[in-house]
């Protein structure tokens, strides 16, 4: 904590666990076991304490819980113990062993920690990988995290006009946008439109001022097919759909270009010709940073009214209770979270007459 800042006054982050059989409890103790040499935010973690206590013991890890009944009560607390806000799970988790009835209980932490975000009693969501396949087992409607928050967003401001959640992959090397995210392949030139584009080019271009506090951003928009298209020879919809909403987007004042051929878009010297890049589909997005990033990137969901970050990995069942795994990328969804909120901050309060 900064020496210059009251305990009254450190903003607190709500963690969730996710899967308890995967590896959100390993990072998220190993996390708070680093608290100090790497200056983490303060954090609560929602999930079964037990289950906590138990992972914390089979990973051999010296990890003082304290369960508390507000989030507030961590400021006073957190370097000595992890706080935390206790949501027993209906079946015992074993590391490593996905476990449908535990799903309602995992949904039940996530409504928690954003109920008490959307209160002010926290500053931002975290949130630990979950597993969707469990998830959709137990009943689970939405297709992954990201869309049931935005679900959540609206249930939880119905006056607001509803949320179109964005999601951007974020490591020190690259920010990347993909237009469209959990949809097969063959249904991707369907969903992409010229609204889709400028809508998210839109959102996307705000949270770079907002968020990241670059004054004038510059995106870069790929194309769908191979070469942006080559002129219509291998496809119609960089020329028919992307270019235009390209044009829309600059008309509007905004640093756009594209599309580009994907192939040539993340190398090095390319990555210093914009500060965020759109792609069109899943895997055109991901690849490029994992590849840069594989255990460091953040997933941080723009649109909502509340600051959600998530780091850029699964489950990972297969290493869960192991210590083998990594917590590096939820420190620095952690940090991200804790910088983008103070930004907001600073941005409302600097819009407040």
């Amino acid at each position: 904590m900064p020496a210059n800042r009251k305990p009254s006054q450190v903003p607190i982050l709500a963690l969730t666990s996710g899967d308890p059989a995967g590896i959100g409890l390993d990072i998220t103790l190993k996390s708070w076991k680093l608290r100090t040499a790497r200056n983490l935010p303060h954090f609560v973690l929602y999930a079964d304490v037990k289950a906590t206590q138990e992972r914390a013991r089979a990973l051999n890890l010296d990890v003082p819980i304290a369960r508390i009944s507000s989030p507030v009560l961590a400021r006073t607390m957190f370097q000595n113990s992890l706080p935390m806000i206790d949501m027993p799970l209906t079946t015992k988790p074993e590391a490593g062993c996905p476990d449908a009835t535990n799903g309602a209980s995992v949904i039940k932490a996530i409504d928690q920690a954003l109920t008490d975000t959307m209160d002010g009693l926290t500053a931002a969501l975290v949130t630990n990988p979950i597993s969707k396949t469990t998830l959709y087992e137990s009943g689970f409607k939405f297709p992954g995290h990201t869309e049931y928050l935005a679900h959540l967003a609206q249930r939880y401001s119905p006056e607001r006009e509803a949320s179109h959640p964005v999601m951007m992959l974020a490591c020190q090397q690259l920010r990347v946008v993909p237009l469209t995210i959990h949809i097969p392949l063959r249904d991707v030139p369907k969903i992409i439109t010229e609204d889709l584009i400028i809508q998210t080019a839109q959102i996307t271009y705000r949270a770079l001022i907002i968020d990241f506090a670059i004054s004038n951003p510059r995106l870069a928009i790929t194309g769908l097919n191979p070469h942006a298209g080559e002129d219509g020879a291998l496809g119609k919809e960089d020329a028919a759909i992307i270019a235009p909403a390209i044009q829309k987007l600059q008309q509007q004042g905004m640093s756009v270009t594209g599309p580009h051929p994907a192939d040539t878009l993340f190398h090095a010297q390319a990555r210093e010709t914009y500060d965020a890049v759109i792609a069109m589909y899943h895997d055109q997005a991901l690849i490029p940073i994992k590849t840069l990033a594989f255990d460091k990137g953040v997933n941080i969901t723009l649109g909502l009214p509340f600051v959600r970050t998530s780091p850029d990995h699964g489950t990972a069942f297969d290493i869960a209770g192991s210590g083998k795994a990594s917590p590096e990328s939820l420190i620095a969804s952690l940090q991200m979270a804790a910088q983008v909120a103070h930004r907001r901050t600073l941005s409302h309060t600097a819009q407040t007459p």
